[in-house]
């Protein structure tokens, strides 16, 4: 491998290793964000198309997550454990979306809980 090559690598496993901080953050800030409109849902006329809205975009930043762990592992040659984390996000948020579907709030107010604070363990391991 040239110099030159090598420089390429690290530069881009940088790249890709940032761009999975800011999947990890983006989807923290939207499971965050959810919790904010759950409270709203209770409170306000306007809460539940909030919350309904809010879902759509974290399961977006959530596929997003998996994106990037998968950028950062394929080309950079980065780990593949963020890969299975994300996944493991992406099903935690496919569950969690099916449960506020079928008005289970006894499971997905929990998951919730748990979701958000392994957001914040993943992005705290970044």
């Amino acid at each position: 491998m040239t110099t030159d090559t090598a420089v390429r690598a690290t530069v881009h496993s940088r790249r890709g290793a940032a761009f999975l901080r800011i999947a990890i953050a983006l989807q923290t800030l939207t499971i965050f964000l959810q919790a904010v409109s759950a409270g709203l849902l209770l409170t306000a006329s306007y809460g539940e198309t909030l919350h309904s809205a809010g879902a759509r975009v974290m399961y977006g930043a959530t596929m997003l997550y998996v994106i990037a762990a998968v950028l950062a592992w394929k080309p950079g040659g980065g780990p593949a454990r963020p890969i299975w984390q994300a996944s493991g996000f992406l099903v935690l948020a496919s569950v969690q979306v099916v449960l506020g579907i079928a008005h289970v709030p006894s499971v997905h107010l929990p998951l919730g809980v748990l979701m958000f604070g392994l957001s914040m363990l993943a992005l705290a391991r970044r």
